[in-house]
């Protein structure tokens, strides 16, 4: 870990920076919307915008980035990240505050791209894995730090806004100045969404699902939380609870998941979610209750990510583990898209609380789902042919996900180097 951090301490601190100002600027829209007496719906279309720009700058950027380099992609988009976060307060309009989301969408899925492309680049294949393990700690300890700066500010105002501002345009300074190397970004091959649905469809599946509960945690608990009444400082502690749950649980569940069979990890982990969905919605207002079913949600289906897509790769050939990624994020990416606008009409006709039972209904299918594939496929992989649990979040791009499929690729490899060893020496 000192060696990561030696090779890789500016891109970790610029990234934080820029974790808080994403992390910020979600859940301050999300209040201030309710403030200025923005409909349910209306958030939800805002809130869905950033994932629809966010889709299709993982796509775009690294065209982008083969065009013209990656030093100036990343100043180009840092700079349009900190321009729409001034203009917010300014313009306040829902068509306006759609197409800023759009943009700070596509702006941050390119400089995600761009930073992970160097992460990948610093790291060696002994240490990949632990990179991208801590790099997914710098995010989520972002996005825990953003929520109590919000309680510190008013709402109301401007200085919200200007804070994520300054902190995004001051993250490119320590990356900018330190970081020499400009890696190659080579063309990602795809795998057919089709083949991706047969080889794993409960993989599949989950991805959808995920995907827009994600973009309902990370968008519209803070428009749930101003249609409830919650003040400021509770929707900043909803938001942490379900993050710092999802930080502290998921390598404990990396550990389980490589010793057990994953199909009833993802049923045990989705039943809980669910659980905790419902827990939230019937907490009749108490806060404590919603906190602990926010905090099951938060712990169980930000892993799940990670666990899916290590369950998919167990039925994957060396060559298709890259190829699935592209696929994976689509189908995730959709899921993220069309989340916030069905959790949006369900709460403008069922009031705030029903946010948490569309969190737990989904939960609950993809747990019923994956009992259904068991029946369907008594027999899975031996426990010796699993690969290692990577830990990846639904917010990855495509390079944070093919990263982590370069470290299943590695210890497959080597996982089967070992078994040819074996065999060619029996006393070993």
């Amino acid at each position: 870990m000192f060696e990561v951090l030696k090779n890789s301490w500016a891109l970790f601190l610029g990234m934080f920076m820029l974790m808080v100002g994403n992390g910020l600027q979600g859940t301050l829209l999300g209040v201030r919307g309710g403030i200025e007496e923005f409909s349910t719906f209306d958030m939800s279309l805002v809130m869905s915008a950033y994932f629809a720009g966010f889709l299709f700058g993982s796509r775009v950027t690294p065209d982008l980035i083969r065009r013209v380099g990656h030093v100036r992609v990343f100043a180009a988009l840092g700079s349009t990240i900190s321009a729409i976060l001034i203009l917010y307060p300014v313009l306040v309009e829902v068509w306006a505050w759609t197409l800023g989301r759009v943009l700070i969408g596509f702006c941050f899925s390119g400089v995600y791209v761009t930073a992970e492309s160097w992460l990948n680049n610093a790291a060696s294949n002994q240490n990949r894995g632990k990179s991208l393990g801590f790099y997914m700690i710098v995010q989520m300890s972002g996005i825990i730090l953003a929520q109590q700066i919000l309680t510190r500010g008013d709402v109301e105002g401007y200085v919200l806004f200007i804070i994520p501002s300054v902190l995004v345009s001051l993250a490119f300074a320590p990356i900018l100045l330190s970081i020499t190397p400009t890696p190659a970004f080579g063309s990602t091959a795809r795998m057919n969404l089709r083949g991706l649905v047969e080889a794993s469809p409960l993989a599949s599946v989950g991805m959808f699902l995920l995907g827009g509960v994600y973009a309902a945690q990370f968008g519209m608990v803070a428009v749930f939380g101003t249609e409830a009444g919650l003040n400021v400082a509770q929707i900043s502690l909803l938001v942490s609870a379900i993050y710092g749950a999802a930080l502290l649980a998921q390598f404990p569940i990396g550990w389980v998941s490589d010793r057990m069979d994953r199909r009833v990890l993802i049923i045990v982990l989705a039943a809980i979610a669910g659980l905790g969905g419902l827990i939230a919605a019937f907490s009749g207002g108490q806060f404590v209750v919603l906190l602990i079913g926010a905090g099951l949600i938060g712990g169980t289906t930000n892993p799940l990510y990670a666990l899916l897509l290590a369950y998919a790769n167990d039925f994957l050939e060396h060559d298709q583990m890259a190829a699935a990624s592209g696929g994976f994020l689509f189908i995730n990416g959709v899921g993220a898209v069309g989340g916030p606008v069905v959790f949006g009409f369900v709460m403008g006709w069922f009031g705030p609380y029903a946010f948490w039972s569309v969190v737990g209904a989904l939960m609950l299918v993809l747990a019923i789902y994956g009992v259904v594939r068991m029946i369907q496929r008594p027999r899975d992989v031996d426990m010796e042919d699993i690969t290692p649990y990577v830990p990846v979040t639904a917010a990855a791009t495509p390079v944070a996900v093919e990263v982590a499929q370069e470290v299943y690729i590695d210890a497959e490899i080597e996982s089967e180097a070992e078994a040819a060893a074996q065999q060619n020496d029996p006393a070993a």
